[in-house]
């Protein structure tokens, strides 16, 4: 089948650390079984639908089967095609269908993982060449394209830190997204929650932050704060206003300190663990899965079993991609 083949290249492209021989021998071996489980379940798949099922489901008139239908143009061998199309878009779309399902049935746990650097003229897939910097850059511009379209409201939009906040009111300044949800930071969100409730939730400082807080204060002189780590006055204000209905995370830990995820599960369980919050590609299969041993990170391993109750409404992760053993 298509599958197989597909998985017999990833396999032999990613597993060059292994001799030609055995890589050939596993190859095959994965791709007969892989045979037999499509020759036994071919209800499961379709050569044009996703691999991977998301647990939320959003059907379709045209989609009886309750699979998701794979976006076009995202294959790394389909490149010129996805430079011509919006694929963002393509994702946005999906996202909204399950997301608001989830928010019908209920959950309040959500993530979307998905790869934010296919389409447009600048697309970049997996074996392409980019850093943190990018990859957060197109998961905010993402954030912000999506806010208008969600009909829940209001919307606290919560960025990894102050400056990344001013950075995305200097990017977009229509009034369309910024009044489409209120702009704040991990560290404004998590001090509001422990203004309210006290001792039961405090923010976690990553040593780096502090060290820049430092630095600010020394070079501000008589005045103040340098703002080395952002203008104070992007924040939107969170208190008088009503009770967020959604928290809209972006990119939270990855690439980043591991304070965020400690801090995410900090405001969820402040805000009483009943306001959705969605976190977009955190890369939560990093935090459940083992990557970061325990005993090195023991603030973070609190959170492992918070972490396994996300529930993916979207996932489209390359095979390739980096994970717990990559």
């Amino acid at each position: 089948s298509i599958y197989c083949r597909i998985f017999f290249v990833v396999l032999y492209t990613n597993m060059k650390q292994l001799s030609s021989a055995s890589t050939i021998l596993f190859a095959l071996a994965s791709a007969v079984a892989s045979e037999a489980f499509l020759a036994t379940s071919p209800q499961h798949f379709h050569p044009k639908e996703l691999l991977v099922k998301p647990l939320r489901i959003f059907k379709s008139a045209n989609n009886a089967q309750g699979l998701t239908p794979l976006p076009p143009d995202i294959s790394p061998f389909s490149k010129t095609s996805s430079k011509r199309r919006d694929v963002q878009a393509d994702f946005r779309k999906l996202a909204l269908g399950s997301f608001q399902q989830a928010l019908q049935d209920g959950v309040t746990q959500m993530e979307l993982e998905f790869p934010p650097l296919l389409g447009g003229d600048k697309s970049k897939s997996q074996f392409d060449d980019f850093d943190n910097v990018q990859e957060l850059n197109k998961n905010r511009d993402w954030c912000i394209e999506w806010l208008p379209t969600l009909s829940v409201k209001p919307v606290w939009f919560i960025l990894p830190d102050l400056k990344e906040v001013e950075l995305a009111k200097e990017e977009w300044g229509g009034q369309r997204y910024r009044q489409a949800a209120q702009f704040t930071s991990i560290e404004a969100v998590t001090n509001h929650y422990y203004e309210i409730v006290g001792g039961r939730v405090s923010y976690n400082k990553p040593w780096g932050a502090t060290f820049a807080s430092g630095m600010s204060s020394l070079l501000g002189g008589g005045n103040g704060d340098a703002g080395l780590l952002g203008d104070q006055g992007a924040l939107d204000p969170l208190e008088g206003d009503a009770p967020a209905k959604l928290h809209l995370v972006c990119q939270p830990g990855n690439g980043g300190p591991v304070e965020d995820w400690v801090n995410v599960k900090a405001l969820h369980e402040a805000a009483g663990s009943t306001t959705p919050t969605c976190i977009v590609n955190g890369a939560l299969d990093k935090v459940r899965d083992g990557y970061y041993p325990g005993l090195i990170f023991p603030k973070l391993a609190t959170t492992f079993d918070f972490y396994r109750q996300f529930e993916a409404v979207l996932f489209l992760k390359p095979i390739s991609d980096k994970g717990v053993y990559g």
